[in-house]
């Protein structure tokens, strides 16, 4: 089942230039080249290289190329894990898409007045096959970002699960927490999470969004 999980395919196009040049970067970083010190390095050069940017999120099949997703300056969660997942598996390391419904008790007053409520649909992380066990790891959250949040970064060890913090830095403030897993995916399912949205987002209703759109909801 494994192999399924090491295909190149549209949205994991790792033998693209963009993506070789990436793996070159993240090789240069590291000397040690076994598939463990590969994947951890990988999840820290995307968490940290990517600011995180949770208010601009393409309906657009084109836009989710790992390739083109590179080129950014920042990006989303899920932008991240697609990124992930294609250095790792061009590395022979199986990676597959996971997506979840989270809630995010921090700075809640933008999210609710920019998406309708204080979940996030769909959060995206990955699944990586490591030591013959699938772990997950969570890019998303720069370590600059995290600081200004007063959380501590997610870290990852390869050994165990990494998904989210509990808590601020004081363990006494709640910051995130999952409501619902959808599963793991082998690509990037586009209409299905545009579906996740509309159920959790009135402004995505009210204003007539569609997938072939880009959604900047910074703007709304």
């Amino acid at each position: 089942m494994e192999n399924t999980y090491l295909e190149e395919n549209y949205n994991f196009d790792y033998s693209s230039i963009e993506i070789q040049n990436l793996i070159k970067k993240i090789n240069d970083a590291n000397n040690k080249n076994t598939s463990l010190d590969f994947a951890l390095n990988a999840y820290y050069y995307i968490r940290d290289t990517w600011p995180y940017n949770p208010y601009r999120l393409s309906l657009n099949e084109d836009d989710w190329k790992a390739s083109k997703i590179c080129t950014h300056k920042t990006g989303h969660c899920l932008d991240k894990a697609v990124l992930l997942i294609s250095v790792l598996r061009a590395k022979n390391i199986p990676a597959r898409l996971g997506l979840a419904k989270v809630k995010n008790h921090i700075a809640v007053e933008e999210i609710v007045e920019k998406f309708g409520n204080d979940v996030l649909v769909p959060h995206g992380y990955v699944e990586i096959y490591l030591n013959k066990k699938w772990v997950k790891a969570t890019p998303a959250f720069n370590k600059t970002l995290c600081e200004k949040l007063n959380v501590s970064p997610l870290e990852f060890d390869g050994e165990n699960d990494s998904i989210f913090q509990s808590y601020d830095v004081s363990g006494k403030v709640e910051f995130m927490e999952y409501l619902e897993d959808y599963g793991t995916f082998n690509h990037v399912p586009l209409p299905y999470m545009f579906q996740l949205m509309k159920e959790s987002y009135p402004a995505i209703k009210e204003r007539n969004i569609k997938l072939g759109m880009v959604l900047n909801l910074a703007d709304i």
